[in-house]
């Protein structure tokens, strides 16, 4: 189903869900307004719920790539933290980018951005925030519920920790960058103002530091934005300001008419034009930063 099936208020109710505002009684209550026109709760709940079918672009049988479960220390964090790392085979050294999920852990979708890095001639590590707590339980839901018993700061700090590993890997060339969705643009953002070394940083409609924080960043940033997405957007105009003022080099993208998560091609909030411009514009960013 395409994102111009669905009534804008469906989506934006959908946010809601993902993100703790409404519990999934509430969800579906809601959903029930606008079963109308052929528009079925069930129907509207299978388009914007994921299949993560539809997510794969890399198989990880793909003869190009290699993949492994990358166990490392997070002394300030977990203790002990896994991801997924997924580089180009055979021999050689490669630019590294760290790969920050969701409020759910690491699903197949971030599984599989991993692996479309490691096409692109990348080395990928891709942390699951989950992984003290058992792994990705393998649906969402239970991811959200999960994640929202781990500490925030000590996730964070699970993926800094995350980064300078995939920074020191043997494949690595000791660039890196970092790219994130959602939650995972938070981390990103945070990151780009708490990781030494980083050169490029990629947070696609995630959370913001304070102004403050702002004065600190180190790494070149690109800010994807979703135009429809009022709940994240409301904050980049003071966090825009304070980059501005503190001199900090950025680029933004605004993608005009797409949803939060228009970047997913799980669910009916994919949006395939804006989510291809934004991933090629991704990897020409890390292109010029890691690969100079």
């Amino acid at each position: 189903m395409s994102t111009r099936k669905l009534p804008q208020e469906a989506y934006e109710l959908y946010d809601q869900y993902c993100h703790g505002q409404v519990d999934r009684r509430g969800f579906l209550e809601g959903l029930g307004a606008y079963a109308v026109a052929g528009l079925t709760i069930s129907g509207m709940l299978a388009a914007l719920l994921p299949n993560y079918a539809m997510a794969q672009q890399v198989s990880p049988d793909d003869p190009d790539i290699e993949t492994e479960t990358l166990i490392y220390p997070s002394p300030k964090g977990a203790g002990e933290m896994a991801g997924l790392l997924a580089r180009p085979a055979g021999e050689g050294q490669h630019p590294a980018v760290l790969v920050v999920h969701e409020n759910r852990g690491l699903n197949p979708y971030i599984e599989d951005v991993a692996r479309r890095l490691a096409k692109a001639g990348y080395v990928a590590l891709a942390p699951d925030a989950l992984y003290p707590l058992g792994g990705y339980p393998g649906n969402d839901d239970d991811g959200r519920a999960l994640q929202r018993e781990r500490d925030r700061e000590e996730m964070v700090e699970d993926f800094l920790a995350g980064l300078m590993s995939v920074k020191a890997h043997p494949a690595s060339t000791g660039k890196v960058g970092c790219v994130g969705f959602c939650f995972g643009g938070y981390v990103t953002n945070e990151l780009a103002y708490r990781a030494e070394g980083l050169s490029a940083a990629v947070p696609f409609y995630g959370g913001w530091p304070s102004a403050e924080d702002a004065e600190k960043v180190s790494a070149p940033l690109m800010i994807q934005l979703a135009g429809l997405d009022e709940r994240v957007n409301a904050g980049w105009p003071p966090y825009e300001q304070a980059l501005i003022a503190a001199g900090k080099p950025y680029l933004v993208h605004l993608y005009e008419g797409v949803n939060h998560g228009f970047h997913n091609d799980s669910t009916s909030r994919f949006d395939p034009e804006a989510a291809g411009l934004a991933w090629r514009r991704t990897l020409a960013f890390f292109d010029e930063h890691l690969r100079a």
